[in-house]
């Protein structure tokens, strides 16, 4: 069977299948994800969707779509379809939801879309920016050069790098690139990125452009860092907000990987049932996916970290929380980004769409790992006391999760 070998730390343990065969069937299956059931709803005329002298659609988008102005960031280095347009004066502003991913630059002729699909991962589309009675998505194959390769696990989904850039958002390609989930460092992040929010000591690439940037970086570490106003770098009215949250960018970080891993895990587990009829050749993907899911080796903070209020107040409000009013969407940003170290995509679609056989496997494991009957080194760093709330707020949250531990009590 074609697929992860070893489901580990590093794209390079990824033997792709070929691309749009086995399992996907990615360009001719039916998409399911948000975006092809907003144009569906815009065909039936139940939508339509405004147009606005400054932004054109997006702002109804960000509506219909459910996605906050709150989760705006704001990229310089030049990795879109649309890189002509980027530089550090007009950088790209991306925002996002669990499901969804918006890319907008001032003045551009069409706003980049993709939606999760549950079963095929991401699914890239366009819109035109002119107005019209009907605007639509236009489904787009372009965006998958970067988007399905390696570094997404070899399936169609969302990528977070961290680049050095020249003064006009140019990627140093010898300079190296740096593929970023919550395992990386911080002082490896946000290349490429603006940054607003503190964090102390702690240094990033975020906010440097240029050689002389980079170069006072390295003598005065954070010169650029701790800032709370972009005004200084561009003209930030051109934007729906003012910021790129720190938080949002941390909580993109962790959720575009976590994406790809259920994509993967999706597509192998379809396939080596329909192969073998077990999942016996799984064991090291799913051990590597559960320690993902349950942060095991995310970069610590050595200092809190600040960020929008307004980002953490609509992000945690949209938690499932258990009878103490815990949730996996509480934030810590004192030592790690979640006070609760377990994954909230836990309740995606794309999580519930695995494989029931799969999901029970992943439940038991779930089960071992929380209870501590699970004593082997990989997840003996989850202090008891956090292993019992996550397990705690499972078992009251997740209806299937609850129904298959009650027979484990």
């Amino acid at each position: 069977m074609n697929g992860i070998r070893a489901f580990g730390a590093t794209p390079s343990d990824v033997a792709l299948d070929p691309f749009d065969e086995g399992t996907s069937n990615y360009s001719k299956a039916k998409d399911n994800s948000p975006i092809a059931h907003l144009q569906h709803r815009i065909d039936r005329g139940e939508v339509k969707l405004r147009h606005d002298d400054q932004f054109g659609y997006l702002l109804s988008l960000l509506e219909e779509l459910g996605v906050s102005t709150h989760s705006q960031l704001l990229v310089y280095s030049k990795t879109s379809l649309q890189r002509e347009r980027i530089t550090p004066k007009t950088p790209r502003a991306l925002y996002f939801n669990d499901e969804v991913y918006l890319g907008f630059i001032p003045g551009a002729p069409f706003i980049e879309v993709s939606g999760m699909d549950p079963k095929l991962g991401g699914v890239f589309y366009s819109i035109d920016q002119g107005k019209t009675g009907r605007p639509r998505f236009v489904r787009t194959d372009q965006c998958l050069e970067c988007h399905t390769s390696t570094k997404t696990l070899g399936v169609s989904g969302p990528l977070v790098r961290s680049f050095v850039t020249d003064a006009d958002g140019v990627v140093d390609m010898a300079s190296g690139i740096s593929l970023v989930n919550h395992r990386t460092p911080l002082s490896e992040r946000w290349g490429g990125w603006y940054v607003t929010g503190t964090h102390g000591a702690q240094t990033h690439r975020g906010n440097l452009s240029g050689r002389e940037a980079f170069a006072r970086h390295e003598k005065e570490p954070n010169y650029l860092g701790n800032q709370m106003d972009l005004k200084r770098f561009f003209d930030v009215s051109r934007y729906p907000a003012a910021a790129s949250d720190i938080v949002a960018l941390m909580t993109l970080e962790h959720q575009a990987h976590m994406q790809n891993f259920l994509t993967r895990l999706n597509q192998d587990s379809t396939a080596a049932l329909r192969q073998f009829g077990h999942l016996n050749h799984m064991k090291s993907e799913i051990e590597g996916f559960l320690k993902y899911l349950l942060f095991t080796e995310e970069a610590p903070l050595s200092a809190p970290i600040q960020g929008s209020a307004a980002f953490v107040r609509q992000f945690e409000a949209l938690g499932f929380k258990d009878t103490k009013g815990r949730s996996l969407r509480q934030f810590d940003l004192e030592r790690r980004l979640f006070k609760y170290p377990c994954s909230y995509l836990i309740y995606s679609d794309a999580f519930d769409a695995l494989p029931e056989q799969l999901k029970e496997t992943l439940y038991r494991r779930l089960w071992d790992i929380l209870t501590s009957r699970d004593t082997g080194p990989a997840f003996a760093g989850i202090p008891s006391e956090t292993k019992q709330a996550i397990r705690e707020i499972l078992t009251e949250t997740k209806k299937d999760i609850r129904s298959y531990w009650k027979q484990k009590d």
